[in-house]
């Protein structure tokens, strides 16, 4: 194992490409007084073990709601979870769930904010600072660890939201939309550490994105959702070699093909349009 990396429950069966994550036939609707709104319309879904799966589509086609339902924050109509093969019901503590805003406790330092998803499970105060200082090595924050979060820049308060996820060793990362807020060359900078991260540890990661160019660099795989409320309509390959480098996929015809094919399928000009 190299250093800075982890023995993650997944990561020694991670090469094998075997399902991981499987959503069957997921359905979800809203409603109030006024209106029923169709959330999720029988969406299935297969995610390998250590595979990169980018949601892209259209405001309120779903990503989000079906990212919620698959770690168990919100309760599918119908529809089935199983991780590796076994059903799954409530929130599921195999998985971690880094959010648009973070959220961090301005009252905690930097490492026990890391620290607070092993506390909830019971870790030792040994064990949780151990592992939270090496998921702070491993995002390059080691150097801010005893300082309140809110001296850090967005792009490093991104990075302690991760970190924190990392720390409880998760089978499936969720991400639902972690740069949206952030300034492009925060951004790009972020895509790369995180793609980095995925190639170390081997993680199974699902990331909602809005952006098609940011999905084509981090995926193996793109889930698009089509102008039909919450349908999951097509599931192209990204067949770019790895490391990948942006100015690369940038230029690559394929990355362009690739680019063009998305943004007609959803129907707009601009590939960075879209929503959660």
């Amino acid at each position: 194992m190299g250093e800075g990396e982890l023995p993650l429950a997944d990561r020694g069966a991670s090469a094998d490409g075997g399902p991981m994550l499987e959503l069957r036939d997921i359905c979800k609707t809203f409603s109030d007084r006024h209106r029923t709104v169709v959330a999720l319309n029988h969406v299935n879904l297969t995610v390998h073990r250590g595979e990169f799966i980018s949601l892209v589509g259209l405001s309120g086609c779903g990503k989000t709601t079906l990212l919620r339902i698959t770690v168990g924050l919100e309760e599918a109509d119908s529809g089935q979870r199983l991780l590796d093969g076994v059903p799954l019901s409530g929130v599921c503590r195999d998985m971690a769930y880094v959010f648009q805003d973070i959220n961090l406790l301005p009252w905690r330092s930097v490492l026990d904010n890391v620290t607070l998803g092993l506390e909830a499970r019971g870790v030792t105060r040994g064990e949780r600072r151990r592992r939270a200082q090496e998921m702070l090595a491993l995002v390059g924050l080691t150097q801010f660890a005893s300082a309140p979060p809110y001296r850090l820049s967005g792009g490093m308060q991104q990075r302690v939201g991760v970190a924190r996820a990392l720390a409880i060793q998760p089978k499936v990362l969720l991400m639902d939309e972690p740069f949206g807020q952030l300034d492009n060359f925060t951004r790009e900078a972020l895509q790369v550490e995180v793609s980095s991260l995925w190639s170390r540890l081997g993680t199974t990661i699902l990331f909602v994105t809005h952006d098609v160019d940011e999905a084509i660099f981090l995926s193996d795989r793109i889930a698009l959702f089509g102008p039909e409320p919450g349908k999951l309509t097509e599931i192209v390959e990204v067949a770019l070699p790895r490391p990948r480098i942006q100015a690369e996929v940038a230029a690559d015809p394929r990355a362009i093909e690739l680019r063009r094919r998305i943004t007609t399928h959803l129907g707009t000009a601009d590939g960075r349009k879209g929503g959660s």
